[in-house]
């Protein structure tokens, strides 16, 4: 068969394939085998402008589909985590007393990130970056929601009135209209605030301010994204450290040791069977780590090793604890836009949700450079970080008329899995937001990865996590480190990243302004690691003298150019509508599209 042969070229496995340009049939499908064959050809080139990244699958190449689906599958189960975490959260804060009701919120949830997965990848900035529920949307929401006409009722009382209660106005009515009424309070704040995302993609302001951002400011944006999650990768892994441990070190072994070990496998194929080498470890990685301890876990269940007690060391490392909720979850549950009620809208809680929009704005553009950076792309120009913060806005907009109590942005995890899996396909990430889609609507089968143990996640984000640190400091290759003022500005954002979260975390009520609004976006802003490295480092950069020698401006610009003549930057144009935008000149002045004739790519010298 024709489209096997095509598949086994497009891995760069068959020899033919490899070193013969003018092999792959005859009529149209020789220049398409020839594209395809293409990957291996090109990793030198690919390596050497993005810093010795070495993939097996750059961002425009197109696996064959079942290792789309794979692949696809391994993204998700990163990213399940992440997500899932959210609604737990909102469940009780929520005042949600059903579990059904709580697996709802689950399957939309993930139903809207998949959707908005497939927007970013296919109209945004067009990177394999996933979207996912956001915890910089968490503390305005968990601040809201702590307001007194908000907070939840005495469970006991609330046993006492089995058939209706009072619900937040003050009227009687059913418990479902309980936490229905404060969803619709933080769905009306986060498709106000959401407004504010788009119109800053939109208007071409992100992208102005691109022009002054240098490697000393996305450097601490992109470690602190890593190293701010120290505390969750330590409190899930220290739930049991040797399965922690033994997911660490399955998945470096299978990344590292066994990277360059292909497993022989038979192809029925040309009317033959054939047997081929396949990169299997560097492909699966992280998920053969994952499901190896996983695995582990489960028998060690089985055979009662691990405590059946809860408050006893290891019992977070059984898989049998979440069973119930697998049980709970419906079979089939389609979600769709208002099925909590009709958003409502208040001023304290719009102007507390924009605090968590413009910190989300902020890691997302760091996010977007660790994508390039990690798929083989060429550093973002300003038309897509615009566009990809408007469709960002866009998708939390989306999530607030599906009502999934939170908003949506990319996931930094699983950006790290890119360089784990050297695989950066953007087809790769399509199928992933179609699999979350699929597993919204499905609810039972997604439910099955809530039984994932607590250490086999946390030995995960100790190499996903350390991964993105490495790649915010991958970008300090263009600065002088022997110079005094970068050392000064890289230490202090970096330090004043992790000191000043962490200090507001401990002291709560230290804020206390006397407006209420005020204090909720001064709470927001200086608990995200993100924003305060990425603000300091900013502002120091630009405001202490230094030469762009120095400061690695310019050998970062000339990189960035360097990069899109290694890998086309066509792979940020909006497909099917290049040919439009070339043709009327109306469009040359749309900050958001490829034909804006203000770019870095284009501008920077």
């Amino acid at each position: 068969m024709r489209l096997d042969a095509e598949e086994k070229v497009e891995v760069g496995l068959m020899e033919r394939g490899a070193v013969d340009p003018e092999f792959g049939g005859k009529g149209d499908e020789t220049p398409r085998l020839r594209l395809e064959a293409g990957p291996t050809r090109r990793q030198t080139q690919e390596g050497a402008a993005d810093g010795g990244v070495d993939l097996v699958y750059s961002i425009n190449d197109r696996p064959p589909w079942y290792l789309c689906v794979l692949l696809g599958l391994q993204h998700y189960i990163l990213a399940f985590g992440g997500i899932l975490v959210i609604p737990l959260i909102l469940a009780e804060h929520l005042c949600i007393r059903d579990s059904v009701a709580t697996s709802q919120l689950i399957s939309t949830i993930f139903f809207v990130s998949g959707v908005c997965t497939l927007l970013q990848t296919t109209v945004g900035n067009r990177l394999p970056i996933l979207q996912g529920g956001s915890l910089t949307f968490l503390t305005p929401t968990l601040a809201i929601l702590a307001l007194p006409r908000w907070k939840c009722p005495d469970p006991r009382a609330s046993a006492e009135m089995p058939v209706s209660v009072e619900n937040a106005t003050g009227s009687p009515g059913h418990a479902d209209d309980m936490w229905m009424t404060r969803m619709c309070e933080i769905q009306g704040a986060i498709l106000v605030a959401s407004f504010l995302q788009v119109v800053l993609g939109l208007s071409g302001l992100v992208g102005f301010v691109l022009r002054y951002i240098g490697p000393l400011t996305i450097a601490p944006t992109i470690s602190l994204i890593g190293l701010s999650l120290f505390i969750e990768a330590g409190r899930k892994s220290g739930s049991q450290w040797g399965v922690a441990a033994l997911t660490v070190c399955l998945i470096l072994l299978f990344s590292q040791y066994l990277s360059r070990v292909d497993v022989p496998l038979i192809a029925y194929t040309d009317k033959k069977w054939q047997v081929f080498q396949y990169p299997l470890f560097k492909l699966f990685s992280a998920l053969l780590g994952m499901c190896g301890a996983w695995f582990v876990c489960f028998l060690l269940t089985v055979f009662d090793v691990f405590p059946s007690k809860s408050d006893e060391y290891g019992f977070l490392a059984r898989t049998d604890i979440n069973v119930q909720a697998v049980v709970d979850s419906p079979w089939i549950y389609l979600p769709y836009p208002g099925q909590w009620g009709v958003p409502t809208v208040s001023v304290s809680s719009v102007l507390g949700m924009m605090a968590g929009v413009l910190a989300s704005t902020m890691e997302s553009i760091g996010d977007y450079y660790a994508c390039a950076r990690l798929s083989g792309a060429p550093p973002p120009p300003s038309h897509a970080i615009n566009r990809g913060i408007a469709v960002e806005g866009l998708g939390c907009i989306l999530a607030a008329l599906w009502g999934t109590g939170n908003g949506t942005t990319s996931y930094s995890q699983n950006i790290a899995a890119l360089g784990i899996t050297k695989v950066g396909s953007r087809l790769v990430l399509q199928t992933t937001g179609i699999l979350m889609i699929l597993m919204g609507v499905f609810g039972k089968f997604g439910a099955i990865f809530i039984t994932i143990p607590a250490p086999v996640i946390g030995g995960m984000f100790l190499i996903m996590f350390g991964m993105i640190a490495a790649v915010g400091l991958s970008n300090l290759q263009f600065v002088e480190l022997n110079s005094s003022r970068n050392l000064l500005i890289l230490g202090f954002s970096i330090f004043s990243g992790l000191v000043l979260p962490t200090w507001f975390q401990a002291n709560p009520g230290i804020v206390d302004t006397g407006v209420q609004e005020l204090d909720q976006v001064i709470v927001v802003l200086f608990t995200t690691h993100m924003f305060i490295g990425g603000f300091f480092g900013f502002v120091l950069d630009n405001t202490i003298p230094g030469s762009d020698e120095e400061r690695g401006i310019r050998s970062w610009q000339h990189g960035a150019e360097d990069g899109g003549r290694g890998a086309d930057t066509s792979c940020y144009d909006i497909p099917l509508c290049g040919a439009v935008f070339k043709r009327y000149r109306c469009f040359r002045y749309l900050p958001f599209l490829p034909s804006h004739v203000n770019t870095p790519q284009t501008t920077s010298k």
